[in-house]
């Protein structure tokens, strides 16, 4: 029994890398390969280690594309409402290179809101925009300020 148990601890102790019991040599491509480590061949492990630094690569660059079309929407914000332009922005576009457009459905959101800002400065948008206005509410706040003046006057003027 007591030689059981000691094989049992010594073992757990080997698996905890803290030594004990014999120790194994290891071989060329051993636990201290990563490759080995991980399950796979030498070439196997060297492909692998590409393809995820070209995948993170490739995510970097989304990412900074991403950066880039948000800050061309802040421009375009920024000049629309003539705010003071950000060098934060400026410099995330210029990372990203001359390639950096809006996306389509931002493209669109801005043309409809220029149409229509265009449409309510022509005189067409301003007629549009009388036709819309209650004419009775309109008369009644005629009549009440021609009131009030008329009262002002009278008061003013004892000819009257």
């Amino acid at each position: 029994m007591s030689f059981l148990l000691k094989s049992m601890v010594s073992g757990q102790v080997k698996n905890l890398g803290l030594g004990g019991g014999d120790e194994e040599k290891k071989e060329e491509g051993g636990a201290s390969d990563p490759a080995a480590a991980a399950g796979m061949t030498r070439e196997e492990y060297e492909e692998y280690q590409k393809q995820v630094v070209e995948e993170k690569m490739e995510r970097d660059g989304m990412f900074v594309q991403k950066k880039a079309e948000r800050a061309t929407l802040r421009v375009h914000l920024r000049e629309k409402y003539r705010l003071p332009k950000s060098e934060q922005d400026e410099n995330q576009i210029q990372m990203a290179g001359d390639n950096v457009e809006l996306p389509e459905e931002l493209k669109k959101m801005v043309n409809e809101d220029q149409e229509e800002e265009v449409e309510k400065e022509s005189f067409i948008g301003q007629i549009y925009n009388l036709q819309n206005m209650d004419a009775d509410q309109i008369k009644e706040k005629v009549q009440a300020t021609f009131s009030e003046i008329k009262q002002t006057a009278e008061q003013k003027c004892f000819l009257m």
